[in-house]
């Protein structure tokens, strides 16, 4: 089977998954219409259309919004459960006091969203445990072969052992290149064969539809006419780089090289695109934004006031100096989380338990409402909704020095959320900054307005689940 093939089967999986959510939403929709015209009076057909529809697709983003689709979850089913009553409640709320109040023609009655909710909890928590305890997936994984086994190819070992870190691929095994530096690969996942002379004889024998070139030395090692006519004969040939990136939504920075900054694709700024989302589009959000969240943020003061701010005359903000868009510093504006003199022995980072946090503040970190006032940084231009988080001047400096590419991530604009917020949980270490720049570099390189779009619906599951910073 070609790679082509199976990458088909890998997307028609996918597919097939969605087309039976979307339907199940369909038919929990008009099950509900029946048992109601059965106990009340019958609706219209076009009017049962139209709430089926709507009721489908609020679904659907509130589903998105809280990670659902995410098909790196790692939930129980008990957690899926969870998802998918809080995924409902939001759509109730979204078409009952939303949609149905501006759109009053069309609103049938409460009663339908929650029969249709109630059918869609059981159908959808059924249907998610059946498909992933039978694991559809399995039969359209890509089979990977990876050309190496030392410091290079152990970065796959490590990255990716979980099951739903493999969930398009099953690696086959690895074959040692002369060169490769002894690594924790266990010697059971070796592939005893001669690769410079056997390796399309091999991968033809064994279905293999992706080779990953991941030696430690390639100069004169691999055998090009085999890779030739390996990928002349449709089996994929793919760096290691890319490799990660596309399966993990990351760039792995300890294996860039120059060239390759040079020469990948991405890592352009569109001249009608050039930072995340359009400045006016920004200000228009905050500006909502602001709209609804003004009570949240009235209530908040109020509290950081009542707690330590009426005692120590501190102010219920806090104002800090951060590194922006081409390392310009300016002024970040959040609610203060912290006591007064948190930093009386200089700037140090924050941890997931921090002693120098307030009650208050504890709340608020967790669920970002102490984020809320940097609305005002978006209405002023410094940054935008979807971005990597800027960080502290004295870190940057340091972080600039220890982690090669750190300053790449200042070609964008900062941003109140952004996908390394997604991708990677709460941290704050130089560690943590590593690994959080992986995935900013992925974002630079492929930020779209489609995906701040999609980052923007999926930091509500960073907010209701208190995941990330």
């Amino acid at each position: 089977m070609s790679h082509t093939r199976r990458n088909g089967k890998s997307a028609l999986a996918d597919k097939l998954f969605l087309l039976g959510e979307v339907s199940l939403l369909l038919i929990s929709g008009w099950l509900a219409f029946v048992l109601y015209a059965q106990w009340f009076t019958a609706v219209p057909l076009n009017l049962q259309l139209i709430n089926i529809a709507l009721f489908t697709c609020g679904v659907m983003l509130c589903a998105l919004s809280v990670g659902l689709y995410d098909q790196k979850l790692r939930e129980c089913h008990k957690g899926i459960l969870k998802r998918v009553v809080i995924t409902l409640l939001m759509n109730a709320f979204l078409l009952e006091v939303l949609i149905f109040n501006l759109f009053s023609s069309i609103h049938v009655s409460a009663l339908f969203v929650l029969m249709a909710s109630v059918l869609a909890t059981l159908f959808i928590s059924a249907f998610r445990a059946l498909f992933h305890y039978s694991d559809i997936t399995l039969t359209s994984r890509r089979r990977v072969l990876v050309l190496g086994a030392g410091e290079r190819a152990a970065i796959i070992e490590r990255r990716m052992r979980r099951n739903v870190d493999k969930r398009n691929f099953e690696i086959v095994g690895f074959a040692k290149i002369e060169g490769d530096k002894d690594s924790c690969i266990p010697e059971s996942k070796y592939l005893h064969f001669d690769y410079k002379k056997d390796l399309f004889q091999f991968a033809s024998k064994h279905g293999i539809d992706e080779l990953v070139i991941a030696c430690d030395e390639r100069r004169n090692m691999l055998p090009a006419e085999d890779l030739f006519k390996c990928k002349s004969r449709g089996i994929e040939v793919i760096e290691i780089l890319d490799f990660i990136e596309k399966e993990t939504g990351q760039i792995a920075v300890n294996l860039i090289y120059p060239s390759w900054v040079i020469y990948a694709n991405g890592l352009k700024s569109s001249q009608t695109f050039k930072t995340n989302l359009d400045y006016r589009l920004n200000a228009l959000l905050a500006l909502i934004l602001l709209a609804i969240t003004w009570p949240i943020m009235l209530l908040t003061a109020l509290l950081i006031y009542l707690e330590d701010g009426r005692r120590t005359r501190a102010s219920v903000f806090y104002k800090q100096i951060r590194v922006g868009f081409d390392g310009k510093p300016f002024h970040i504006l959040k609610f203060r989380s912290m006591r007064p003199d948190a930093e009386k022995n200089g700037a140090r980072w924050a941890a997931a338990d921090d002693d120098r946090v307030t009650r208050v503040g504890k709340v608020i970190r967790k669920y970002r409402i102490d984020e809320l006032p940097q609305l005002l940084n978006i209405l002023s231009g410094d940054m935008g909704f979807v971005g990597p988080r800027p960080e502290r001047p004295e870190f940057v400096h340091q972080l600039v020095k220890d982690i090669p590419y750190y300053d790449q991530r200042h070609n964008v604009k900062p941003g109140l959320t952004g996908w390394a917020q997604l991708k990677y949980p709460y941290g704050a270490t130089a560690e943590d900054a590593m690994e959080k720049l992986k995935f900013d570099l992925y974002y630079i390189k492929h930020r779209s307005l489609l995906l701040d779009l999609m980052i923007l619906v999926r930091t509500v599951e960073i907010v209701l689940f208190g995941k990330g910073r």
